[in-house]
Formats: structure tokens, C-alpha cells, sequence
């Protein structure tokens, strides 16, 4: 029998991935001087930018960096924060727009292989789930046909971002288990590893490509218990 009665999980690079599709990126060129072409690379590494926990990724004036800041606070601050990021990658104004909702729409983000898996069988087994995401966009969308979670915990609803111990402490009230029966899986030592602070046991997940990945989750849950 496990000692654990929930597991929080983080969203993007651990449930679920942005992958985008090469459509997503047709005709599109870098504004530079030799108007580079978006190859697979560039757009590796834009979807990273899209998608990168901490850090940043271009230069910041001190408007776009408190946009970057309170990203996942409001929708507006993402939208700015990301516009900026965008543009300054070298994105004419109309393709990061375009790019941009591509990365907010919930039915464009691709789930490992083992999320409905372990999704189902924590369910079956009565242990609780959540997720606790930095995301100022509603995702629960991307969990249709995918699996069932407890409660969802975002950033920009409850007024508090990873590794404020804050956000995870709402999960574990709404779910009514305390700190040292849970366990937070996520991509991001620094923030996902924020709930330790409360005394939630930890896993670290790796956010590659969902074919590189497939048992990424189940292998999180064994070490700990499950």
C-alpha cells in the first residue's frame, strides 16, 4: 500500500508537449538580414521559447520583462510577454501571432504516451489528482478524451506561480490531503520542486519529444511508491 494519497502534476513537459506541426511554420522567415528560412531547428527552438519554465530567452526592456515576470498571472501579460519573445526571435508581427495561438489553444498540445495510463490508474486506485500548471490559458480542454483529474490548479486563477508554495498548498486543501501524502511530478527542479517546501515528495520528469518519452511518468510513480 502506498503512503501517498495524491499526485499534483505539472502540464507542459510533463503531461502533456507543445510539438509543433510543420504546418504551423509554413512560409514563415526570420526578419534578419538574410531573411533565414524557419527550419526545423529554428523552430525547435522557438517552441522552446514558447515553452521554457524559467529563464529567458531574448533581451528584455523593463516592460516586456515584468510582462515576462507576471506571465502566468493574467492572459494579457502572457500574450505581451510572448509577442515580445517572438518578435525579438525574429518573427514578423502577423506569424508570431499566428504562432502565438497555436501555443494557447488547449487541442494543439500533444500528451505523453503514458498520461491517460497513469491518469486511469491513479483513479482506479482512489489516489487524488491534480494539476498545478504557470499557464494563464484554460487547459483543462486538452484533458477531454485524455483522463480524468481531480482538480486544476492555474496560475492565473488562483493569483499565485510556481514555486510559490502558495499554489500548491491550494491544491492540496481543494483535494483535502496533506503535503507529506502527496507527490509533485514535474519537468522543473526550480519551480515543480517548489513544493517540497511544504513537505510534498518530488519527481523530476525530462520534457523531451513525446516519441522519446514513453514511460517517463510511470517510471516517476515507481520510484516513489506507486
Amino acid at each position: 500500500m502506498s503512503d501517498l494519497d495524491a499526485v499534483l502534476f505539472d502540464f507542459s513537459g510533463t503531461l502533456f508537449r507543445l510539438e509543433g506541426d510543420e504546418s504551423w511554420f509554413a512560409g514563415m522567415e526570420l526578419d534578419t538580414d538574410d531573411d533565414r528560412e524557419v527550419d526545423a531547428h529554428v523552430q525547435a527552438e522557438l517552441m522552446r521559447r514558447l515553452t521554457a519554465p524559467t529563464g529567458t530567452s531574448v533581451t528584455m526592456t523593463p516592460e516586456a520583462l515584468d510582462a515576462w515576470v507576471n506571465r502566468d498571472l493574467a492572459p494579457h501579460l502572457h500574450r505581451e510577454a510572448y509577442m515580445h519573445v517572438l518578435g525579438q526571435s525574429g518573427l514578423a508581427r502577423h506569424h508570431a501571432e499566428s504562432l502565438y495561438a497555436h501555443a494557447i489553444d488547449p487541442g494543439s498540445w500533444t500528451p505523453y504516451p503514458d498520461t491517460a495510463p497513469v491518469l486511469d490508474g491513479l483513479r482506479r486506485r482512489g489516489i487524488k489528482t491534480a494539476v498545478v500548471s504557470n499557464i494563464a490559458f484554460d487547459l483543462r480542454p486538452a484533458f477531454t478524451g485524455v483522463g480524468d483529474v481531480d482538480e486544476f490548479v492555474l496560475s492565473f486563477e488562483v493569483g499565485a506561480v510556481k514555486p510559490n508554495p502558495a499554489i500548491f498548498q491550494a491544491a492540496l486543501d481543494r483535494l483535502g490531503v496533506s503535503a507529506e501524502r502527496a507527490l509533485m511530478v514535474g519537468d522543473s527542479d526550480e519551480a515543480d520542486g517548489g513544493a517540497r517546501a511544504l513537505g510534498c515528495a518530488f519527481a523530476l520528469v525530462d520534457p523531451l519529444p513525446t516519441t522519446q518519452r514513453p514511460d517517463g511518468l510511470i517510471s516517476a510513480l515507481r520510484t516513489n511508491g506507486l
